[in-house]
């Protein structure tokens, strides 16, 4: 949890200090995270299990990628991060409704909760965040939650996510050329990048993996939990953010409805073992 809050805050460091520009941040991140997770899988020596290619996981982490880079040049590291991990739960929630799976009165609830505290932080006022940068966020916690739940079929996920990278890399490299006259950088931003690429992303993709057998459906969600608030006061400690009432509130609004939606899941009440 501490590598996926690193990325919120690598991203809005370099980002917000000018130190590079969105597109050329994400070709970085890409292509170290690519370079890493192939050594990786590499050193592993393990027999190639799962070989296709599904186009779509790469799409997702593509529109991912560019879309949390873009939306990073106005928000701070916790709102994004809120933001992010709310679309992304709501994403996994609707396609458990649409696979049929039931849920009790009280996962509705929490799934209104959430929702509110969403409306609430982005809704006009002087502390919301700038709509743009809001919209970039929510799609790419939508992408994210599509990505997730076509990695379950991955009977590799590691390796999975490894060709997933590599097939993203000629997609940002396309998008630094449309987006060439923004083009800037310096070394401390490349670093940045890379160091969101090769170490919070292809580290801490590693490290995950490595977690989950270890971790049931429900407390894997649940942990997650945690990851908008680590950014949030890491955007405190080393971005010099300010924490606003609007983003406590609204916090505790979403992040609480998506642990009520999550526990009950967990319940006989909801039919199913998740």
């Amino acid at each position: 949890m501490l590598a996926f809050a690193a990325n919120s805050l690598l991203c809005r460091l370099a980002l917000g200090q000018g130190t590079i520009d969105a597109a050329s941040f994400t070709t970085a991140r890409v292509i170290s995270g690519a370079v890493t997770l192939a050594l990786i899988v590499m050193l592993r020596r393990r027999p190639r299990a799962d070989t296709g290619v599904d186009w779509r996981a790469a799409a997702m982490l593509f529109v991912y990628m560019v879309f949390f880079s873009f939306a990073y040049l106005s928000l701070s590291a916790g709102t994004g991060a809120l933001i992010l991990f709310g679309a992304v739960q709501l994403t996994m929630f609707i396609s458990a409704l649409r696979q049929g799976e039931a849920f009790p009165p009280v996962a509705w609830g929490g799934l209104v909760l959430a929702i509110v505290g969403l409306i609430y932080l982005v809704s006009p006022g002087v502390t919301a965040p700038d709509p743009l940068g809001a919209v970039l966020m929510g799609v790419a916690g939508v992408a994210w939650g599509f990505y997730s739940l076509l990695g379950r079929a991955a009977t590799d996920p590691l390796a999975a996510t490894a060709r997933n990278f590599l097939y993203c890399v000629p997609p940002v490299l396309v998008v630094s050329l449309v987006f060439i006259g923004d083009f800037h950088g310096s070394g401390a931003g490349l670093a940045l990048a890379i160091a969101s690429g090769a170490i919070a992303s292809g580290c801490g993709y590693v490290v995950w993996y490595a977690a989950l057998p270890g971790l049931s459906a429900t407390r894997a969600a649940t942990v997650q939990l945690s990851v908008p608030v680590i950014a949030a006061f890491g955007g405190v400690l080393l971005l010099s953010e300010a924490i606003t009432w609007r983003l406590m509130l609204a916090s505790a609004a979403t992040l609480g409805g998506v642990a009520i939606v999550l526990a009950r899941r967990s319940t006989p009440a909801s039919g199913k073992r998740s």
